[in-house]
């Protein structure tokens, strides 16, 4: 049976930073997209972007407590 690998974090803060860039480039595009929608359209896009402020808040608290573990040595 093969051994769990054991568990890295040594890059959660950069790979936590990514997905906010990359959340944000796609709260960007869906903004771009608004201008074309319909009414309908546009409120599913506006609560989805309400929906990713949220997980980027969250994200950003995690890389906070990340970047607190990596600093103290991951204890």
């Amino acid at each position: 049976m093969p051994r769990p690998k054991p568990d890295d974090r040594s890059d959660n803060v950069e790979k936590l930073q990514e997905m906010v860039q990359h959340t944000i480039e796609n709260m960007e595009k869906a903004e771009e997209t608004m201008q074309f929608a319909s009414p309908e359209e546009r409120k599913k896009i506006a609560e989805k972007n309400r929906r990713r402020e949220e997980a980027i808040a969250a994200m950003r608290a995690e890389i906070k407590d990340e970047a607190a573990a990596r600093e103290h040595g991951y204890q």
